[in-house]
């Protein structure tokens, strides 16, 4: 029988992305690919990677984006146990704090992790409370904390509930379409002879990547695209189609970065609509789209061009 299990790579290198670091696009697109290095040679599929950022040990998400180091005084051990290599960047401040921007950047980031989680080929695993923004204060140790540290505070605040709705919206749209949930990895050919193949990733010229900036270590902005249509078959012989979806991200801290849009991939399908992005995430499909999408600091954007009804 063959098993699912936990992905650390895509933990690392998820935070390793979003944390701004260089020189991490090429493993970042790897693992939101469904890790197929880690998998296929032993004739696993995607869901065999268990993704996941934070889990029971370790910093929460808030906490992720809050704090440079741990702080597990609270536990007794003088600050020694837990794990010193968290891969986190408090945003300009340790801890709380009051700063409205470090607040906001925070919130963005949190949002771009979640929505990479949830729509990563594979399997993914939220720890509880993340969706709420829940803090264990930077203790990264809490398994002694049986106490506020740990417990789930369900009072939530405006920003929590900002948080709770967003990550329902992601959920929805990973539900919604089947390119976020393939049943076999990606290998680059076309769809049922389409021309089209099944994934190309993009520069911010909206040309496709080259192995220059694949390697390329100052690189921190890519996106993909998904192309949808007839994508596979299920277990009974029926159709799985889907519409094909475009991801935007921009890892980089200070630079708001113009994006190409590329061709949907179809003559019938229709132009590109927002879904969401992550910089407001109150914008939505009625927010007109200009050949360039003005891609903000820490963002990840996906758009959709939707099918027409009779192909889904």
């Amino acid at each position: 029988m063959l098993w699912s299990e936990w992905n650390g790579k895509y933990r690392d290198a998820i935070r390793r992305f979003w944390k701004g670091d260089g020189g991490a696009i090429s493993e970042f697109a790897t693992r939101f690919c469904g890790s197929s290095d880690l998998y296929e040679w032993s004739s696993r599929r995607p869901h065999a990677s268990i993704n996941f950022v934070t889990a029971h040990d370790g910093f929460t998400l808030n906490d992720l984006v809050s704090y440079d180091k741990k702080h597990n005084e609270a536990n007794g051990e003088q600050n020694r146990d837990g794990s010193d290599d968290n891969t986190s960047w408090n945003c300009g401040a340790e801890g709380p704090t009051k700063d409205p921007a470090i607040k906001a950047l925070r919130e963005k980031k949190k949002r771009s992790f979640l929505a990479t989680l949830i729509l990563s080929q594979g399997a993914p695993m939220m720890l509880a409370g993340d969706e709420i923004g829940h803090t264990q204060r930077g203790n990264n140790n809490a398994y002694c904390q049986d106490n506020e540290i740990s417990w789930l505070d369900w009072k939530l605040s405006p920003e929590q509930e900002s948080l709770l709705k967003f990550t329902r919206r992601v959920i929805a749209l990973f539900r919604e379409q089947a390119v976020f949930h393939r049943r076999r990895f990606f290998h680059g050919q076309a769809i049922q002879g389409a021309e089209a193949p099944e994934i190309a990733w993009y520069d911010p010229t909206g040309e496709e990547m080259s192995s220059e900036a694949w390697n390329t270590g100052f690189v921190r902005c890519l996106g993909v695209q998904l192309f949808g249509g007839e994508i596979d078959v299920d277990e009974h012989g029926e159709s799985i189609c889907s519409d094909t979806i475009l991801a935007l991200f921009n890892a980089d801290h200070a630079n708001t970065i113009p994006f190409v849009l590329p061709p949907t991939g179809s003559e019938d399908g229709k132009p590109w609509e927002l879904v969401f992005d992550t910089s407001n995430p109150d914008l939505d499909s009625e927010t007109e789209l200009a050949a360039e999408y003005q891609l903000q600091p820490c963002s990840m954007v996906v758009l959709k061009s939707q099918l027409p009804k009779e192909d889904v």
